[in-house]
């Protein structure tokens, strides 16, 4: 793998979505690339942004994190 690890964090809770970027900050390999708040939201961002990785939360109002987890299992290429 070449280049910093690409990140997509998903969550409902601005809070939640902070905390993982300041902690993901002291990591000189990692950027985080994109947000998402929903589900359908997640799904779209990671058809767009292609993340190496995805930090999930699971329960959210539209689509719980599983469910956005398979659709986009099944929708990305991955290696």
């Amino acid at each position: 793998m070449s280049g910093n690890i690409r990140i997509l964090i998903v969550d409902d809770v601005q809070e939640g979505r902070d905390m993982l970027t300041r902690l993901l900050s002291f990591e000189p390999d990692m950027d985080v690339v994109g947000y998402a708040t929903t589900g359908s939201e997640a799904i779209e961002q990671a058809l767009e942004l292609e993340p190496d990785v995805i930090l999930m939360d699971i329960n959210m109002p539209d689509m719980d994190g599983i469910t956005a987890t398979e659709q986009i299992s099944q929708m990305v290429a991955t290696s």
